[in-house]
């Protein structure tokens, strides 16, 4: 990811948490995909492995996209906190911004309900 991609990215978030349409921390992100309330999970790299084997596992489970960045400095700086390992997105059309910023594919609604492609 180019640092301008980056920048932009990390105001996405920043407007997202500001405006109560992201969560932060690894417990709230995944009380909220185990609801069902999350579009898309943007993951430091440069978190510890405890605290990604804790929520990465889950979203990959309920089929949640996740967007790796390379540092928590950086991701909690966009959220306000000195460092965060992960952020949950909840907002549908914030989802698609930053998925369209870092092309990540839209999910198959038809796979996540179980039917044929």
């Amino acid at each position: 990811m180019d640092p301008l991609q980056e920048r932009k990215l990390l105001g996405l978030i920043g407007l997202g948490v500001r405006g109560r349409g992201a969560i932060v921390g690894v417990q709230q992100v995944r009380e909220a995909a185990r609801r069902g309330k999350v579009m898309l999970a943007i993951a430091a790299a440069d978190a510890s492995s405890n605290s990604l084997d804790k929520v990465l596992p889950l979203l990959k489970a309920r089929g949640i996209s996740v967007v790796t960045v390379p540092s928590a400095v950086h991701l909690g700086g966009a959220a306000g906190r000195e460092t965060t390992a992960v952020i949950g997105i909840l907002d549908k059309g914030l989802a698609k911004g930053i998925r369209a910023l870092c092309a990540v594919p839209e999910p198959d609604v038809r796979m996540e309900r179980g039917e044929q492609a």
